[in-house]
């Protein structure tokens, strides 16, 4: 049987869970993830723990923060006035919002905190600063 090697498609079912066991992302219950090796598409510790498998194998690794999506960064909190906000949005601790850059590329972000007059938006992305457990299945190299 051969092995995954860098550059290789492959086709994987994965369970990604945190420190506490909670689940946050799994392919079981639909089609397994394709995706190609060595292009950037998925975390590296993801795509570093597939390297070597054969079709059939399982494994469960953990993925330290920096092979996953890294430290959490206090640069990617941004405090803005209320004002700013359209008249139909009020916003609520824990609301996902997305917002428009000055080029019109549009990315997601958490509102963290509320004062009086200012909201705080974290475009840290979920996982940032957390070790990630995944249960990785090969189902086929294509």
């Amino acid at each position: 049987m051969s092995k995954v090697n860098q550059g290789d498609t492959v086709k994987v079912h994965y369970t990604g869970k945190l420190d506490d066991e909670s689940v946050f992302d799994s392919s079981k219950d639909r089609e397994p993830i394709k995706f190609t090796l060595g292009q950037g598409q998925l975390i590296p510790g993801f795509e570093d723990a597939v390297l070597g498998m054969e079709p059939g194998d399982e494994k469960t690794v953990k993925i330290p923060v920096d092979k996953a999506y890294g430290p959490r960064r206090d640069d990617m909190l941004v405090t803005v006035n209320k004002s700013e906000f359209p008249e139909n949005v009020d916003p609520e601790v824990g609301q996902s919002l997305q917002v428009s850059q000055a080029d019109g590329k549009a990315f997601n972000v958490v509102v963290s905190d509320i004062s009086e007059e200012e909201v705080t938006l974290d475009a840290n992305h979920p996982l940032a600063g957390k070790e990630l457990y995944f249960d990785i299945q090969l189902i086929e190299i294509v």
